[in-house]
């Protein structure tokens, strides 16, 4: 069976987890978080990057610097991961959800004026396979209604938007190291802060609630408990290891590409048929290769095209059910917008495998491909 994913290693995370334990320091923030952090705001630019360990721990982390409180609203695409929503719903504030642009997959931006009333106090964007959503007009409508911008860019790392990385534009960013994602630690995250505004409260968050961080700096000569907090670092050993990736980065994503660009070219002949449509890449966003993704014509189709990939040895997943028709959606959000696009894309995505070491297989995967979409 040729997987759907698997996780890469460069050749250096085993002898960095090594050094870490020889360095005698096992807990969070040691060398190798400070050398995350470091390439974390330089390809960013964000004002200040700390890890997580993981992109769920980011955005409850930005939950907590919103401060916001029972009945606040915060609005979310719904087709995106749950995480998205149920950080702010833990503070007690409602998910918004708005239907996702038919090219994109992305939040549409058009819809999101309605979705504001008196009590929203955010945007939270998703930018799916690691394609931008349209930020210029998203924070134009934030600035106009004095809402805060939080990029779930869980997917994000290393693409662009009008040559801005992602997760630096809004006001907070997250960034996932999900072994799915394109730079891994297994399990892991990080939080963004794009302004000096949050970073003072970020640390105090991630803390546990303290102003240890500044106490280690000198700045204070004693730390105690001053907010409300959680303990969000990961280990040393996870930041070896994502440090390992993180170096090779670029070759990560130049690489992913390739096998991206040869999926989608195979694919034109499929979408010139009519058998199924590609992703779509505004000519403004610069992507990182994070899934190859097809839309298939129904439900009934993507589920005979799965089976029969099954069947010829090639793992082949959908992806998120959309949290507005989710249990717990239902009960702790509510929906502002018709959401046909959302319910339509749901029903007819399919990924397929994409993962370094994929390219001496990627012939039988474009081989099953094409009998797989014959028998639809």
């Amino acid at each position: 069976m040729i997987p759907f994913n698997r996780p890469y290693m460069t050749g250096r995370e085993l002898s960095y987890i090594a050094q870490a334990h020889a360095n005698g320091h096992l807990s969070g923030d040691g060398p190798f978080t400070r050398k995350c952090h470091q390439w974390l705001r330089e390809q960013s630019g964000a004002h200040m990057a700390l890890l997580t360990h993981s992109c769920t721990a980011a955005l409850e982390m930005a939950a907590l610097l919103l401060r916001l409180e029972p009945g606040d609203e915060v609005i979310v695409p719904s087709y995106t991961f749950v995480t998205t929503a149920s950080a702010f719903a833990l503070r007690g504030a409602v998910p918004v959800f708005v239907d996702v642009r038919p090219d994109t997959l992305n939040i549409d931006e058009t819809l999101i004026e309605a979705a504001i009333t008196p009590r929203t106090k955010a945007i939270c964007v998703v930018h799916y396979a690691g394609v931008a959503c349209e930020m210029d007009a998203i924070l134009a409508i934030a600035a106009k209604h004095g809402l805060r911008v939080v990029e779930d860019a869980a997917q994000g790392i290393l693409s662009t938007y009008k040559g801005k990385p992602l997760g630096a534009i809004g006001d907070l960013g997250a960034y996932s190291f999900h072994e799915t994602k394109n730079v891994i630690a297994g399990e892991g995250g990080a939080l963004l802060c794009r302004d000096q505004d949050f970073a003072e409260q970020a640390e105090i968050v991630r803390e546990k609630g303290t102003n240890r961080s500044r106490f280690f700096r000198g700045q204070v000569d004693k730390y105690t408990w001053v907010d409300l907090g959680s303990s969000f670092l990961p280990g040393e050993i996870t930041a070896a290891f994502l440090a390992a990736q993180v170096e090779m980065a670029d070759s990560i994503t130049a690489q992913r590409l390739a096998l991206w660009d040869r999926y989608h070219a195979w694919a034109k002949k499929h979408e010139d048929n009519g058998s199924l449509r590609r992703p779509i890449v505004p000519s403004h966003c610069r992507h990182n290769a994070h899934m190859y993704y097809a839309l298939l014509p129904s439900l009934e189709a993507r589920t005979r095209f799965i089976t029969n990939m099954r069947e010829q040895g090639v793992q082949c997943v959908f992806h998120y059910i959309p949290l507005h028709s989710a249990p717990a959606g239902q009960r702790l959000g509510r929906v502002a917008s018709d959401m046909g696009v959302t319910d339509d894309i749901s029903d007819r995505l399919v990924r397929l495998p994409l993962w370094l070491g994929l390219e001496p297989h990627l012939e039988q995967v474009l081989q099953a491909v094409d009998e797989a979409i014959a028998t639809l």
